[in-house]
């Protein structure tokens, strides 16, 4: 019973440095390459605004199915801002300061914004004297349609209503971007 034991003890200590001696060899080179590779960069700037392009889109924690799902968007067209990229996943922020990875399928280029804030007044031109269009709740999400280069306005489009509104009035946009 004692040379069984001893004998047992043996070859797990065998084993055991066997697989210490295995794990110190380097990696294949394709298996190193593969690992150290950066993200898949699509070129466009960093970061930069998009869109919810479903009614349901899930938020993950990491780039992968794989990754649990942190929340789920029930909001198509909700402005988010991409803020890096890695193969087909992009990590957004929302309006909130929300962050996590959602699959590039599930975005769209097209330029909305989300009221922020307090209710806010669509006026007919970008002046703060020009008529009112429409008023807008908090988290009204519409289209940006222009925002000129070196004025505080941009043109959107809402609920069928079409106007000007301040930059400071809506997340979706930077302070100095120009859309055309």
């Amino acid at each position: 019973m004692i040379l069984k034991l001893k004998r047992i003890r043996l070859i797990f200590c065998a084993i055991l440095i066997g697989m210490m001696s295995v794990s110190n060899f380097p990696a294949p080179a394709a298996t190193r390459a593969q690992a150290q590779a950066p993200a898949a960069s699509t070129g466009k700037p960093l970061p930069r605004f998009v869109s919810l392009r479903a009614d349901e889109v899930n938020l993950r924690t990491g780039p992968g199915v794989r990754y649990p799902v942190e929340w789920v968007y029930q909001s198509k067209n909700l402005p988010v801002e991409v803020i890096a990229e890695f193969g087909t996943w992009r990590k957004v922020r929302d309006v909130q300061g929300a962050q996590g990875w959602i699959h590039q399928s599930m975005l769209s280029n097209r330029r909305m914004f989300v009221v922020i804030g307090q209710m806010r007044t669509i006026r007919k031109r970008d002046n703060s004297k020009s008529p009112p269009v429409a008023k807008l709740e908090t988290r009204v999400i519409g289209e940006l349609k222009q925002c000129p280069e070196g004025t505080g306005w941009c043109k959107v489009s809402t609920g069928g209503y079409e106007g000007w509104l301040r930059r400071v009035e809506f997340w979706g946009v930077y302070p100095r971007e120009m859309i055309k």
